[in-house]
């Protein structure tokens, strides 16, 4: 067997074009994975920028995106397929008026022309291969995950009026979890892994100026240095990257250039950080000023 060539530092420019900022590690794992066909599984807390990975390397590798959003009481059949039974009532009604045996009708409405491809299906039923994102499996729930183990290891699918489905070709799969349960052991095995934690202040000031080119350089840094110093603080959710982006877009728009500007604006625009209530009582003004008063 030959060897595999496992560019990363070119894929780790190509995410960055595409807006992601990744690290060695994590452009590594993602190297690693495309030349071994391997699922990738990503973990880490809510917010960091799992799903984002997925997104990006698919716009670096110019290919779809697949999403399977997961969730308590997933089964195979929602994320395989469904007959279009609406459509094969309506060909049932016109093949009767033609006379058309039973049989004949049977065959006909139980072709690929009635399928409703689902995330799994429809993945491996591309003759490019994209890259399928199975967002939070730690959501879905223990037999599911061991029916997701036997797609990943086959990539084919049995559908009982059409027969066995293979691959046309073989996805880029990543997983991600927010540690909500813990996953098998079989699937971990079965994937790469990589964890992805909150940005440093430098990473993150590096993603804000990728996606925000437009924002002062100075408000910019205050703006890092200020999440930095929140996601420290006890809080219930601590906010994400997105949200990082979200406040200095409102920033900008309320024409700030410094976050001592002005302290009523910017205690109001804490909204766009803190998403409970319990987490905006435990940031009254004070609490703003003093965080301020170590980054502007």
């Amino acid at each position: 067997m030959s060897a595999v060539s496992f560019d990363y530092k070119a894929l780790q420019g190509e995410l960055g074009r595409a807006g992601y900022i990744a690290d060695d590690t994590l452009a590594m794992a993602l190297a690693l994975a495309i030349g071994l066909r391997r699922p990738l599984l990503l973990e880490g807390e809510t917010g960091v920028g799992k799903t984002e990975v997925a997104k990006a390397l698919a716009a670096a590798l110019g290919t779809r995106l697949i999403r399977l959003q997961c969730y308590e009481g997933l089964d195979a059949n929602a994320t395989l397929y469904e007959w279009n039974y609406q459509r094969q009532l309506l060909a049932i009604r016109a093949h009767e008026r033609d006379q058309i045996s039973a049989d004949e009708i049977e065959h006909h409405i139980f072709s690929e022309d009635y399928l409703l491809r689902r995330p799994l299906l429809e993945a491996i039923s591309q003759a490019t291969p994209p890259v399928l994102l199975i967002d939070e499996i730690d959501r879905a729930d223990e037999e599911f995950e061991a029916f997701l183990l036997e797609i990943l290891s086959d990539f084919q699918v049995t559908i009982p009026e059409l027969g066995t489905i293979r691959a046309r070709s073989v996805p880029y799969v990543v997983l991600t979890s927010n540690g909500t349960r813990a996953l098998s052991d079989a699937l971990r095995r079965r994937c790469l892994y990589s964890y992805v934690d909150f940005p440093d202040e430098a990473k993150e000031t590096a993603i804000l100026r990728a996606r925000l080119p437009g924002v002062d350089q100075r408000l910019g840094e205050q703006i890092v240095r200020f999440v930095q110093l929140l996601r420290r603080q006890e809080l219930e959710k601590k906010p994400g990257i997105a949200e990082t982006l979200d406040w200095a877009n409102a920033l900008m728009g309320l024409d700030f250039r410094s976050l001592a500007g002005d302290p009523a604006a910017l205690q109001a625009s804490l909204a766009c950080l803190l998403k409970t209530e319990g987490d905006l009582k435990s940031m009254p003004a004070e609490v703003t000023a003093r965080l301020v008063g170590k980054v502007a």
